[in-house]
């Protein structure tokens, strides 16, 4: 149980529904401020500074997708998890491209919801602490929550963060998405969706702009592997396993 009183945002154009989560959350402790529209999950959070936004995919006007890609255009650190009827795989990918953090899908059970809720309050608290890793010319403070790479600072969201931190403290081990998934999120659900690897490739990108090191290889059908080899020249052929 979060032992200090976190700030949760709900947005939630169901009045059922809404209620539900409001008095069930403030009865396990924690604040609650409410939203029905986009607009007004922008202005609140702008405004209240949340620790962790539920966020309806279906809404009024801006669709929830909409509304986390501008929340994550001013705030980076916030946690943001999408409340969604939709179980499809392209749905749940599209939430992670704007910057959830992680999803739960209707209907679910007030208990599964705080605990997924505690999870990802409790890892954005603790992610990494004391920890400073240093590969090829990448430094990761765990602590500090910063990244430079080719002797620049990085920006990554949170989830990319911890992610890529989990690689690379295992250097050379081969990581499937399920136990990646474990560790990052807390639980393997996303491990079998294309989740994993949309935040691959985000961190990729992000490192291939500072970095003359390629540091993620992908083992075909089996997961990951942290290795840092200098970036092959323009023209020459990758290697076999990514």
């Amino acid at each position: 149980m979060i032992t200090t009183t976190a700030e949760i945002l709900i947005v939630e154009d169901d009045e059922v529904i809404m209620g539900t989560l409001a008095y069930n959350l403030s009865r396990n402790g924690f604040g609650v401020s409410q939203a029905t529209s986009g607009a007004d999950a922008l202005r609140l959070a702008r405004k209240l500074r949340p620790d962790l936004i539920l966020l309806d995919i279906m809404l009024p006007g801006e669709s929830g997708i909409e509304v986390c890609k501008r929340i994550r255009e001013r705030d980076q650190s916030v946690m943001i998890v999408m409340i969604t009827a939709k179980d499809a795989e392209e749905d749940k990918v599209r939430g992670f491209e704007a910057g959830a953090d992680d999803y739960v899908t209707k209907p679910f059970g007030m208990k599964e919801l705080v605990a997924r809720i505690n999870a990802n309050l409790k890892r954005s608290e603790t992610v990494g602490r004391g920890k400073i890793i240093e590969a090829g010319d990448l430094q990761l403070d765990t602590k500090n929550f910063t990244i430079r790479a080719g002797g620049e600072s990085l920006e990554l969201r949170l989830k990319e963060f911890e992610l890529l931190a989990a690689l690379a403290s295992t250097p050379g081990e081969l990581r499937s998405r399920e136990d990646l998934a474990k560790e990052v999120w807390g639980h393997a659900g996303v491990g079998s969706s294309r989740t994993i690897d949309v935040h691959i490739r985000r961190i990729r990108a992000a490192l291939e702009e500072k970095s003359s090191y390629e540091y993620i290889h992908t083992a075909r059908g089996l997961g990951y592997r942290f290795e840092p080899k200098p970036r092959l020249p323009a023209g020459s052929l990758p290697e076999s396993t990514g």
